[in-house]
């Protein structure tokens, strides 16, 4: 009876972590397309139209914000992004979008808007 129990308990755990992976990979996901409609929303895609973080609305929340909304993925989407370099910064710090490198790298079709 005891085995059964631990057994049980060691897969909730096993799939109470696939869960959560799932869950973050999505927010992921969905704040990369956040990032790139804010880019494309402000027309930033070229470095003479490049925006500040502020400008595209990309700031990291404060503390006291973060403790009543919960995580924001869109920094971190926004970093994976420049890593990748899909977002380009400016000698003056300002980031725009780079349409050719984000088709080329296959980040595409996970940030496609839906056709309708």
């Amino acid at each position: 009876m005891e085995v059964n129990s631990i057994v049980v308990v060691v897969l909730f755990f096993i799939v109470l972590l696939v869960v959560g992976a799932f869950i973050s990979r999505w927010r992921i996901k969905k704040a990369m397309r956040q990032v790139v409609r804010a880019f494309r929303e402000e027309n930033a895609t070229t470095s003479r139209s490049a925006r500040t973080v502020g400008e595209l609305g990309l700031a990291p929340q404060g503390r006291m914000a973060g403790m009543f909304k919960g995580r924001d993925y869109k920094p971190n989407a926004l970093s994976m992004l420049m890593k990748a370099d899909i977002i380009l910064t400016t000698e003056d710090g300002k980031l725009y979008l780079s349409e050719d490198k984000l088709r080329e790298s296959g980040i595409d079709s996970v940030t496609a808007y839906p056709r309708y």
